[in-house]
């Protein structure tokens, strides 16, 4: 499976999905420290800047959108403007998945989105085609020393009702369960080496691979890579 990261960050997505066995096809990220770190790491995978004037004539076809977008208009510990925040980059990223088509889409963001602004995100899935199941996952759930809860958006374009995107479908297959990426490569340096000596972190990120900020922002690798394994076998049993 190959997939477009947008807002791609310091690609927490992107490592994660790689290890789940997808193929990384494109980025989309503004920053520009950013998108050193990406450029370090994916040197061969192409780039796009500005999500609000991408052109995506120019964007490869994929199977998979992901995205942490902007969390700031949702966030508790902001103003929480919603759709008046000019950092609500939603309407944007579901434009690039309305003429891309994907065949899965993985959202994340804070858990604040819950009570303002997720039901839109649903909503607009739906109106496109897609089946859509927010889940509530943790860090800790994938045995982080710190908590860190956030809200994934699952979604999925082929005819296989609501429940093809359920809890009991993606994630009910021994083989994509927790404990089958424990001792990969993704628990191999142990959360120790990782964890930063701030007060914010992703743990999963080489340690002093960013500036607070953009650890901040990061998703945790770990709990990416076990709902890719997730998605792609439930996408090879729907296509089988």
């Amino acid at each position: 499976m190959r997939f477009l990261d947008v807002c791609a960050g310091i690609g927490g997505f992107s490592l994660g999905l790689e290890r789940a066995g997808m193929t990384c096809a494109g980025q989309v990220e503004i920053d520009d420290y950013c998108n050193r770190v990406l450029g370090k790491h994916w040197p061969d995978v192409s780039r796009w800047r500005d999500l609000k004037t991408l052109d995506c004539t120019q964007l490869p076809a994929v199977d998979l959108i992901c995205g942490g977008y902007p969390c700031q208009p949702f966030s508790l510990a902001g103003k929480r403007r919603g759709a008046e925040d000019d950092r609500h980059l939603w309407p944007h990223l579901f434009a690039v998945v309305s003429a891309l088509r994907p065949a899965w889409c993985l959202f994340e963001n804070v858990a604040g989105h819950i009570s303002m602004g997720l039901d839109a995100v649903l909503s607009d899935l739906e109106r496109g085609g897609y089946a859509a199941q927010p889940l509530v996952i943790p860090a800790c759930a994938v045995d982080a020393p710190h908590r860190r809860d956030r809200v994934w958006v699952i979604a999925n374009a082929r005819q296989v009702g609501r429940e093809g995107c359920s809890e009991g479908k993606v994630f009910g297959k021994s083989d994509v369960q927790v404990e089958s990426v424990r001792g990969s490569s993704a628990w191999s340096r142990g959360w120790d080496l990782s964890t930063p000596r701030v007060c914010r972190a992703a743990d999963g990120i080489s340690s002093r691979v960013d500036r607070i900020e953009r650890l901040g922002n990061a998703v945790v690798p770990q709990v990416v890579e076990v709902i890719g394994r997730a998605i792609l076998a439930a996408h090879w049993e729907t296509t089988r």
